[in-house]
Order: structure tokens, then C-alpha cells, then sequence
């Protein structure tokens, strides 16, 4: 199958499992996780008209996002990958939504970015629902606090909540996690579910998905 043919299976998936929720499926949004892929990957799936995609690396993208967007003006790009301080400026400049927000550190410096740069941005906070040391991510607990701290002290516009459970574990328990944290912080948006766990996580309320694999194939 051709990487059109496979996004638009993969539109098709989200769809029905959409309506197997009882929701509609305009509600879960794809982003096509375009990793590692070069533009000539890329611009297939603008062609066939998606518009909304997700990169881990703010170097990576910088290489081929800049020149990509003089042809498709209308380009939704998310970072789904963790961030370093010293790329707050990069990133606030490069990208629509940071789903990675998880520390102090790197609030601050974001918000201090969006102020310089008078860009409207999208921020969500990656929660570390299985409390992995390994991986990044605000501890279920100190949610709170932090979505506090981000929307009252330094006026960071955090808009929804992102996760990704552990690999060994059945990721329904997380999706749960992550939308009753979302609901107990008045949070709409829910970044969850992943090539393989995609359908389930639209049944615990994702209002976006991160596919990428499924879409352009192994890495």
C-alpha cells in the first residue's frame, strides 16, 4: 500500500472508532507522526491533503518544515518530542502546538519565548502516567500544582494534557488517567493513542492521535 492509501486507512480507523464511542469523529484529530522521514516522504500525505503533522527533534524539523510550509501555507505542526530550554526559542518560532511541556524549567522558558516572539501557541503537558524514570513527564500527582503554576504565574495557555504509557502495559488504564487529570484541571484537549493503540484511545476521549508508523511505514 502506498503511504496515501495507508493515511487514509488510518482516517477510515479513527472514524469508526469514533462512532463505536458514541462520538463524532471530526472530534479525534490525526497527527501523522513524520519522524525521521524526509520531505519527499512528506509531501504525499499534503498532497492527498492532511495538514497536521508531529516531530520529535526541533533540529530535525527545522530542516525541512521551513521550506515544505512556503508550498502548503496552512501546516499544523506539533512537537511531540521532549524539549531542552536551550530550544525554547527555536521551537516557540517552528511550531503551532508543544505537547511536551514537563517541568519548570522549560515553562518558564517557553513562556518567556511566547512573550518576546508574540506567538499564540498551543501548550499541553506530558504526564508520566507510569511514573517511568526514563521518560519525561509531570508525575500524576504534581499535575496540579504544575497547571497552576503555568496558567497563573507565568500565563503559559495550557490547553490539554499528553501521554505515553508504558510499552509493556495495557494502555487503557493510562488513557483513563489521563482524562480524569484533564477533567479534575478544566483541560479540553487529550494527546494520546499511537499507531498501536490508536482505536483505544479514542474510546477514553483522545482529541488527537499520533500516528506514524502506520502511516510511513517502519522507521
Amino acid at each position: 500500500m502506498s503511504v496515501t492509501d495507508n493515511l487514509n486507512e488510518t482516517i477510515a480507523k479513527i472514524a469508526k472508532a469514533a462512532r463505536e464511542a458514541e462520538r463524532e469523529p471530526g472530534s479525534v484529530s490525526l497527527v501523522a507522526v513524520s519522524k525521521t522521514f524526509d520531505a519527499g516522504h512528506i509531501r504525499p500525505v499534503l498532497d492527498a491533503g492532511h495538514r497536521i503533522f508531529g516531530e520529535n527533534r526541533v533540529q530535525e524539523a527545522q530542516g525541512k518544515w521551513p521550506e515544505l510550509r512556503e508550498q502548503f501555507r496552512d501546516i499544523e505542526l506539533h512537537l511531540i518530542g521532549p524539549l531542552q530550554s536551550n530550544k525554547a526559542a527555536d521551537a516557540v518560532a517552528l511550531f503551532d502546538v508543544i505537547e511536551t511541556v514537563d517541568r519548570e524549567k522549560i515553562a518558564r522558558a517557553l513562556a518567556d519565548e511566547v512573550d518576546r516572539q508574540q506567538r499564540s501557541i498551543t501548550f499541553y503537558i506530558q504526564v508520566n502516567t507510569g511514573l517511568e524514570p526514563q521518560k519525561a513527564g509531570i508525575a500524576p500527582d504534581d499535575l496540579n500544582a504544575f497547571v497552576r503554576l503555568c496558567r497563573e504565574e507565568l500565563k503559559l495557555p495550557i490547553e490539554g494534557l499528553m501521554c505515553i504509557p508504558p510499552v509493556d502495559e495495557n494502555p487503557g488504564p493510562h488513557f483513563a488517567l489521563l482524562s480524569k487529570l484533564a477533567d479534575a484541571n478544566g483541560l479540553s484537549m487529550l494527546s494520546m493513542g499511537m499507531s498501536g493503540d490508536f482505536e483505544t484511545a479514542i474510546a477514553f476521549g483522545a482529541t488527537s492521535v499520533r500516528v506514524g508508523s502506520a502511516i510511513f511505514g517502519s522507521r
